[in-house]
């Protein structure tokens, strides 16, 4: 039942990345073992890596879990990009390889309750709102969705409409019987 639970939250949360629309999502998750959470998360894996997508719980305290869903070959051009590069190369990252980075951010999260300012480029967020976002902090953005925007506002509520209809598409989808591996796009 629990797994039904989990596989509900990413294909309510997660839409935009499931259909390649976005190369990640990140959510909180409460759960009741932690056993069965990961075997949740394999259950997960097993249907959805063969589509290039994955599950991973970034951080666990008490019976919360910040679930990542993420398009592994997305992450990877994202990371790749010179300017994205040299940013988190002034973040504390040495290299920018997905399972490098993804551990660097583990550790970050494990040590802050604060989520740090890079975590955006792990959503798939623009560098240039991500450190305008850091610049201003948190102030004088032209327009809020999914995250704060300082540039392109107009393109921007476009693609935050984009996502909320994938994600009632999906909901309807899934609603009606379809598996969440049958409504993942492959990469």
């Amino acid at each position: 039942m629990s797994g039904l639970i989990l596989e509900n939250e990413v294909i309510e949360r997660c839409a935009p990345t499931l259909a390649g629309l976005k190369s990640a999502t990140l959510f909180n998750y409460t759960f009741s073992d932690i056993e069965t959470l990961g075997e949740d998360i394999d259950a997960l894996n097993a249907n959805l890596n063969p589509k290039g997508v994955y599950v991973r719980a970034l951080k666990v305290k008490g019976e919360q879990a910040l679930i990542y869903v993420f398009r592994y070959s997305h992450l990877s051009r994202e990371l790749s990009e010179e300017e994205t590069k040299d940013f988190l190369k002034e973040c504390g990252y040495k290299d920018n390889s997905v399972e490098y980075c993804i551990r660097k951010l583990i550790l970050k999260l494990k040590d802050n309750d604060c989520f740090p300012h890079e975590i955006g480029l792990f959503l798939g967020y623009p560098l240039e709102d991500v450190k305008d976002f850091i610049e201003y902090k948190g102030k004088c953005y032209k327009c809020c969705g999914i995250w704060k925007v300082y540039h392109n506002a107009e393109d921007k509520i476009k693609l935050f409409e984009k996502y909320n209809k994938c994600c009632f598409i999906y909901r309807d989808v899934f609603m009606s019987g379809r598996t969440i591996a049958q409504m993942t796009v492959s990469a």
